[in-house]
C-alpha cells in the first residue's frame, strides 16, 4: 500500500478527512488505507461509513485490522494503545 494513499485520522473534524479520502479517490486512487489510534479509532469508522454511504457508493471495505501499538508516554514508560486499519477499494 502506498503511504500517499493512507490517511491518518487525528484531531481534525470527521469532514476533513471524508473530503482527503474522496480527493485521493478523484485522483485516481484505487485503493485507501484508514488508520487511526486510540480515541481516533470510532472516527476512522465514521469516515469510513460516511463516504460510502453518502458519496462514494461504489467504495467498499475490502478488510478491516486491529492492532496494539506500544508507545512511550512522556515519562518514558510504555502505553499500549489500541489502533485500526480500514482498508476500501474502488
Amino acid at each position: 500500500m502506498a503511504e500517499e494513499n493512507t490517511i491518518f485520522i487525528g484531531k481534525k473534524g470527521t469532514m476533513a478527512y471524508v473530503l482527503a479520502v474522496v480527493t485521493q479517490v478523484n485522483s485516481g486512487a484505487t485503493e485507501i488505507a484508514i488508520k487511526a489510534r486510540g480515541k481516533a479509532i470510532s472516527r476512522a469508522v465514521d469516515v469510513s461509513e460516511i463516504v460510502r454511504n453518502k458519496f462514494m457508493k461504489d467504495l467498499k471495505i475490502t478488510s478491516i485490522s486491529t492492532s496494539t501499538e506500544e508507545i512511550a508516554t512522556d515519562e518514558g514508560g510504555p502505553l499500549k494503545v489500541s489502533s485500526i486499519e480500514i482498508l476500501m477499494k474502488k
